[in-house]
């Protein structure tokens, strides 16, 4: 079975974490968190990572509530998905990313602080990787 570069990403309105993995070895690791407004980021800057890591595949958490509902900003996850697939014309799926922003806190050891100068939106996507890492089919489409 071939090697499947991923990178993977913790949307939100303000800030997207990015992380990169790959499905030989399963590791994964944060690398960056590019600054949003009002949820678009600069495209510029993500296309520069997408050349910098060539991934073959995008993941983009999707926050549901924890009774599995869909949260107000799936559908803007959704639709950050979506574009990210017309711009860079690379398959994208969804993997369920609750709690990851709570448990990249616990990771940083931040607890529940919130902290712009230590934004973990990266470890969160790095998370969310290894959750699609551990069963792909946890999968969910755009």
């Amino acid at each position: 079975m071939a090697s499947v570069s991923i990178l993977a990403f913790d949307y939100g309105t303000k800030q997207i974490g990015v992380a990169t993995g790959q499905t030989l070895t399963g590791n994964t690791q944060p690398v960056a968190v590019l600054q949003a407004r009002d949820g678009q980021p600069d495209w510029t800057q993500l296309t520069a990572l997408v050349a910098t890591w060539q991934p073959t595949l995008l993941l983009v958490g999707l926050p549901l509530n924890m009774d599995a509902s869909e949260s107000e900003l799936c559908a803007r996850a959704r639709k950050f998905a979506r574009r990210l697939q017309g711009r860079l014309g690379l398959p994208v799926k969804m993997v369920d990313e609750r709690l990851s922003t709570i448990e990249a806190k616990e990771i940083a050891g931040m607890g529940n602080a919130y902290n712009r100068k230590k934004p973990v939106d990266g470890i969160a996507a790095a998370l969310i990787l290894q959750t699609w890492l551990a069963d792909p089919s946890c999968e969910r489409s755009p």
